[in-house]
């Protein structure tokens, strides 16, 4: 089994995607044939494996090489006489934030039946705005944290009473996130928030709460689950709480829970994967409050992959690229248009 990393895009996390893939890359090793990286306008580029590192993409030396294009065959470097392909089995999408979890790769990448381990299309919308995740989750039966929804035309104000938490409502990584203890500081979150966003979500805020971390997919007819992570962190699980050390290589070790609590939020990440997420890796992020249970977010292409969670990361990515979901075939046979002709 051979993967193909894409990573990069056209969003505030972009970033984070370079230092995913390059995490991935030390990961999976010599499982990856290729790395595709695809600039913020959209360009795609081979990044051979020596240059995968941060400077490279810091100075911009992608800029040097040639452009790959994408047909029904795949990704390709034109010649004057031929195309050139890059030949993998599966692609893997690694594009965190806007292009890879918002939809519009999936929607490429489906287009041009490129195989791929990642959120497909109806996943992607669910996941990528909050709003939408929270009506999911209840759909699914699963607890969310109250919330309000805010854009820039609406009165500043909120329900809830002080502290509260503000978040941009179609991103991630903690970007954009604050929270507010009066009227004073609540105007100024706001603002912070809606300069990533136009549309922004407030829930209570709840000092000390308890935030828990579990990832997973589903192949054939069963769960591949991680161990179940409480991560470090202060009052808010900040941008440097998650991303400074996500690419870590030391294994993360099981939260300290009971049986009966890793059971219930087990079964959520089932509830939340099933019928939805097929073909993807993703990590739901927990919160307990006076001992209940709440989905907080789902994590679509988690950063690195979530790969430290799992005793075994290469043996399931392989196992979940042999079994991605298979679109049913139409057949056009322009049967209607014949009968119309016939019938005049």
């Amino acid at each position: 089994m051979s993967f193909c990393l894409l990573f990069g895009g056209l969003s505030w996390e972009h970033e984070i995607s370079i230092v995913s893939a390059i995490t991935i890359k030390n990961t999976l090793k010599q499982e990856i044939k290729h790395f595709i990286f695809v600039d913020d306008n959209h360009q795609f580029y081979e990044v051979l494996e020596q240059e995968m590192q941060a400077d490279f993409f810091a100075n911009k030396k992608y800029k040097n090489k040639k452009p790959l294009q994408l047909d029904f065959k795949g990704f390709y470097f034109s010649t004057f006489f031929t195309k050139k392909y890059l030949v993998f089995d599966t692609l893997i999408n690694l594009v965190h934030g806007g292009d890879g979890e918002d939809g519009v790769l999936a929607s490429l990448l489906d287009f041009y039946n490129i195989p791929f381990i990642g959120p497909r299309i109806e996943a992607s919308v669910l996941s990528y705005n909050k709003y939408y995740t929270k009506l999911f989750a209840q759909a699914k039966n699963v607890k969310t944290l109250p919330f309000e929804i805010l854009t820039q035309k609406d009165s500043r104000k909120t329900s809830f009473n002080f502290p509260v938490i503000i978040k941009p409502a179609k991103l991630g990584s903690s970007i954009g996130i604050g929270i507010a203890t009066d009227s004073k500081s609540f105007d100024f979150v706001l603002d912070q928030a809606f300069e990533y966003d136009d549309i922004v979500l407030i829930e209570p805020f709840y000092k000390g709460i308890k935030e828990y971390n579990l990832a997973g997919c589903k192949i054939k007819d069963s769960f591949c689950l991680s161990i179940i992570e409480e991560p470090k962190k202060e009052d808010l699980l900040n941008f440097e709480d998650k991303y400074l050390d996500f690419s870590r290589d030391k294994k993360t070790t099981q939260a300290f829970i009971t049986p009966q609590l890793e059971q219930e939020m087990q079964e959520n990440f089932k509830y939340i994967y099933e019928n939805c997420f097929e073909g993807a890796l993703i990590r739901c992020d927990f919160f307990v409050h006076n001992d209940t249970l709440y989905l907080n977010e789902i994590n679509p292409i988690p950063g690195s992959m979530a790969n430290y969670l799992f005793d075994d990361f290469k043996t399931i990515l392989q196992n979940l690229a042999q079994n991605l979901p298979a679109k049913k075939p139409i057949f056009i046979d322009y049967r209607y248009i014949k009968k119309i002709q016939k019938a005049k």
